[in-house]
């Protein structure tokens, strides 16, 4: 079993992730919803999407600064409570100008969850089983993302708003599972949870770290490419004559392939691969699939596309948060992840601009073309972007974490991001 010999609290945070992954289909059928129910135009409606994207962004920093003042736990069940409330509150809206205040709101706390979360799995596995551990996370968000496409592909032929109720009931259900299963934060805003911060903040400047900002780089046009994949598809299908919730078909396949494709991924020629070789598949695989949907026609081209990308897709994720917490020093883990998945926020940002402008001036073939040719840039790059040591697991092998060493500086184990 893939999750076997990894703590409880992992497979906890696994399990109610993929819960969570169940509803999570919303966010691509926001910028449609946004342009039907409305009637704006597809550019209005990606700068509305974007005011989410660009609002996540200070989320994930809140989230890592949360988790310690108030406690990893209590962090996420605010994240995923408060994004509950929100999801509500877009499916709720009647204007415009109430539609953009939701998803502002909701991109607020969207990524409260992600720092403490993942800084919990890394922090509790060794450096050897991060990539399983992370790629544990991937096939179960994977699992779930199965019954979502199916969900939004049924709902959304119902009413684009019920999405957003579903997601809304499957964040509560994460938030009562977490709260439930995971254990208790320690002394929550006293002087054990303020000291490693105070103590910590002269020590771990992730800001300062190279190999960190490379990744940042690599994972920000990373992030862009595959938010624009989500944004952009249920436009791109109605451009092509097809059906726009067919998109959560697509997603289904999606997932089927990443969970399908990971007993390949333990076999030796794949699970010994170095970080940027890896890396670099992923990104060959991915960008092949989405110049696919750039020559495909019907649905059956897509679905034989989306199979490709998915296969990529399979390579990246787990692989990129390992290298990332590998780079950490001592008890900075949550912090390096944090400032790491700026990218997806970054790319929330950007995503819905770019996608719905190269839609409305170039049209559907250039965009996926274009997004295809950019990841093979990134595959090229990889070299050059990942330190191989903190890759391949060595832990604290980023800049800031050897200069840490060169001062005997040690951070307290026990410190939150």
């Amino acid at each position: 079993m893939w999750g076997r010999g990894l703590p409880r609290a992992v497979r906890l945070l696994v399990v109610a992730r993929a819960v969570n992954r169940l509803g999570a289909f919303s966010l691509p059928f926001l910028t449609v919803l946004i342009s039907t129910d409305y009637g704006t135009s597809a550019a209005t409606a990606g700068l509305v999407t974007a005011g989410f994207g660009l609002a996540s962004i200070p989320s994930r920093l809140a989230g890592g600064r949360l988790a310690d003042r108030i406690g990893r736990r209590r962090t996420m069940v605010l994240g995923l409570t408060g994004c509950a409330v929100t999801q509500l509150g877009v499916a709720g809206a009647r204007s415009l100008a109430a539609v953009a205040v939701w998803a502002v709101l909701l991109g607020l706390v969207f990524e409260l969850y992600e720092p403490p979360s993942q800084a919990m799995i890394a922090d509790a596995v060794g450096p050897a089983d991060r990539v399983r551990a992370f790629g544990l996370l991937n096939a179960a968000l994977a699992a779930g993302g199965m019954g979502a496409g199916l969900l939004a592909a049924a709902l959304g032929r119902w009413g684009l708003r019920w999405l957003f109720v579903v997601d809304a009931l499957t964040c509560l259900v994460c938030a009562v599972v977490v709260q439930l299963a995971l254990p208790a934060d320690h002394a929550s805003g006293g002087d054990r949870a303020r000291e490693p911060l105070e103590e910590g903040a002269a020590r771990v400047r992730p800001w300062r770290d190279t190999a960190l900002l490379l990744m940042l780089l690599s994972g920000t046009v990373f992030a862009l490419v595959y938010s624009q994949l989500l944004m952009a598809l249920p436009l791109a299908l109605e451009r092509r004559g097809l059906e726009p919730a067919d998109a959560g078909l697509l997603l289904t396949v999606s997932a089927v392939t990443v969970v399908a494709a990971q007993p390949a991924l333990r076999v030796r020629r794949f699970a010994e691969l170095p970080a940027p070789a890896a890396l670099a598949l992923g990104y060959v695989l991915f960008g092949a699939g989405i110049a696919g949907y750039g020559l495909a026609h019907t649905l059956p081209g897509h679905v034989a596309a989306t199979v490709v990308w998915s296969l990529g897709d399979a390579f990246l994720l787990g692989r990129a948060f390992a290298v990332v917490a590998g780079l950490a020093p001592p008890g900075g883990t949550g912090r390096y992840l944090a400032v790491y998945g700026l990218c997806w926020g970054i790319a929330a940002v950007a995503a819905p601009i770019t996608g719905t402008q190269l839609l409305q001036h170039a049209g559907v073939t250039p965009l996926w073309l274009g997004t295809g040719a950019l990841c093979l840039l990134l595959a090229a790059a990889q070299p050059l972007l990942v330190r191989t040591g903190a890759a391949d697991g060595e832990p604290a092998s980023g800049t800031a974490a050897r200069e840490c060493g060169e001062r005997e500086c040690e951070e307290p184990a026990t410190g939150t991001p």
